[in-house]
């Protein structure tokens, strides 16, 4: 018997191990490969969500309020601009002369914030909304219908507000001017904004005729500043016409020179205290309008508009300006 062939002989052993090794060896092979194929197939993780970035909602918020804040400053200036304008005037003064910083101009605008004004801005911010606004305050749905029916009526009647707008002006332009002749223009700026309402339904689709809502929106907000201008200077010249026919309860002031002065009208009163006094002349029966820069708009106690001048007394060294309180109503 040959024991080359037997499995028990050491070449027989070597052999199995060789095979046993070989076997290991791809089977290991497999693996690996299998687990190479599986990172491939795999779908990778996907990127971890960066951390969002701030929307900038509180820019947006701040440039809103700078913006409707400098329109409101801007409107103020105007506003307190025309109202000083049209005051001073009624006294033979300009505005520029006398001599006031922005400040001033600005509170002289609020002068229009009266009763009827506020009134009148809040029903023009409401009315627009009311028919949205009665469901959320519980109105029956056939009211809240009734005045949304109502609002569509006007919106259509809107070219009756432009055309009675158009007939005032031609009258304001070619007849006698009348008090509110800011009537005029805020019935065209009324007639366009309506008309404005009436087409929201119409063009709300359509981008291309964007220019075609601009130009009455604009136009109407030239007429609305014109309005604001009108009602400023009237309310401007009222408010003169009231303090000339209550000038007694003015400042009283009395001017002390060295030398006599070219002044005179009604209820002024010139006195010579004599050549031993360092301010020779007295001059009294005048009211204070207002005071600038060490200049003293005054006027005689009798002022007459269409007659008598405003004096504009310059405080130096050879003039005195002494101050009293005006007369005052009994109480």
């Amino acid at each position: 018997m040959d024991m080359r062939d037997t499995p028990e002989s050491p070449r027989g052993e070597s052999s199995r191990s060789s095979v046993i090794r070989i076997q290991r060896r791809l089977h290991q092979r497999r693996i690996r490969r299998r687990r190479q194929l599986g990172n491939t197939a795999r779908p990778a993780p996907p990127p971890r969500a960066q951390p969002a970035e701030p929307s900038g909602k509180a820019t947006e918020i701040a440039n809103s309020v700078f913006g409707a804040g400098s329109l409101i400053l801007a409107l103020m200036l105007y506003t307190g601009f025309v109202h000083s304008r049209a005051y001073y005037a009624y006294f033979h003064l300009d505005v520029f002369s006398v001599g006031f910083d922005p400040i001033e101009m600005a509170l002289r605008s609020l002068r229009l914030a009266t009763f009827p004004v506020l009134i009148t801005l809040s029903l023009v911010g409401i009315l627009p909304r009311l028919p949205g606004l009665l469901p959320s305050l519980g109105v029956p749905g056939r009211i809240t219908g009734r005045v949304d029916r109502a609002a569509r009526a006007v919106a259509r009647a809107h070219l009756a507000f432009v055309a009675a707008g158009v007939l005032l002006l031609l009258a304001w332009r070619f007849g006698r001017p009348w008090s509110f002749r800011w009537a005029a223009p805020l019935l065209v700026a009324v007639g366009l904004l309506l008309g404005q309402r009436g087409s929201a339904g119409r063009s709300a689709g359509s981008t291309g005729r964007t220019w075609h809502r601009a130009v009455p929106v604009i136009t109407a907000s030239l007429f609305l500043m014109w309005v604001v201008a009108l009602a400023a200077g009237e309310l401007g010249r009222q408010d003169a016409r009231h303090d000339a026919e209550q000038l007694v309860r003015r400042v009283s002031v009395v001017v002390l020179s060295t030398e006599r002065l070219s002044i005179q009208g009604p209820g002024l009163k010139a006195e010579d205290l004599g050549k031993d006094r360092h301010y020779r002349y007295r001059y009294s029966g005048l009211r204070l309008l207002v005071e600038r820069d060490r200049r003293h708009y005054l006027l005689p106690l009798n002022w007459n508009h269409d007659t008598d001048a405003t004096y504009v007394i310059e405080d130096d060294e050879s003039i005195r300006i002494d101050l009293y309180p005006g007369t005052q109503p009994r109480r």
